[in-house]
């Protein structure tokens, strides 16, 4: 561990921050997974606006939404706190807790994009050293929250904003998916507003120690995905 502290920027210079690397428009590939989602349109599970909220409300609550904010904060916190131990630590424990091949697939490709535009954009040296011990391998809760970290952007936004996006791509894919029109897709991303903020306090408080998640099903469609014979999406 460095004993450094932590860069302070303007607020107004965070929130920029922020709110370009939570845009669509930033380039890691988040159009291109549904997580599980495309199987649960095929298998009729998911044939309306209301039953797309419950998918992706138990992502938040209960699947990768509870364990990939939770992993956000522990690397905001390690790259705030210049520990490159407990850092590398939250790096490979990202890595491994994967139920699936493509949800591992989805985390690992939108990571290893977030890496390299955002050393282009908004470089940084202790960033650029974190990426550079686990090349291709930083899963993209951990990469954003290690950059959010390094550049002083605070948690409690760093994780809602993340947990936000995360949730907007799945509602943008089952407007795709279902199909649904385009107000449907924004009633359902206002209905969803208190369950993100009710999984970023559960993250700001998580222990990794004693973490863990129950929704077997999203990890059974998620394997059904990998086979199904018309697909949009990668995972």
């Amino acid at each position: 561990m460095t004993a450094m502290a932590t860069t302070t920027i303007p607020e107004g210079a965070a929130l920029y921050r922020l709110l370009a690397w939570l845009s669509p428009a930033y380039p890691v590939g988040a159009y291109t997974y549904s997580h599980g989602l495309e199987r649960a349109v095929e298998d009729g599970s998911v044939t309306g606006r209301a039953a797309l909220v419950d998918y992706v409300a138990t992502v938040l609550r209960a699947g990768a939404g509870r364990v990939d904010g939770a992993l956000l904060v522990a690397a905001w916190r390690a790259a705030a706190a210049q520990d490159e131990a407990a850092l590398d630590e939250v790096a490979g424990l990202a890595a491994a807790w994967r139920g699936t091949a493509e949800t591992a697939l989805e985390t690992m490709a939108q990571g290893t994009a977030f890496v390299s535009v955002t050393q282009a954009a908004w470089p940084d040296p202790r960033f650029a050293a974190f990426a550079a011990r686990h090349p291709r391998a930083l899963a993209h809760p951990v990469a954003f929250g290690a950059a959010a970290g390094f550049q002083g952007i605070p948690p409690r936004p760093s994780v809602a904003g993340w947990l936000a996006a995360f949730a907007a791509n799945l509602v943008s894919a089952g407007v795709r998916l279902v199909p649904l029109g385009q107000t449907d897709g924004q009633v359902a991303t206002a209905t969803l507003h208190p369950v993100v903020e009710a999984a970023a306090d559960a993250a700001l408080a998580a222990d990794l120690d004693t973490l863990g998640t129950a929704a077997p099903m999203l990890d059974l469609l998620s394997m059904r995905h990998e086979t199904q014979y018309t697909r949009l999406f990668r995972s």
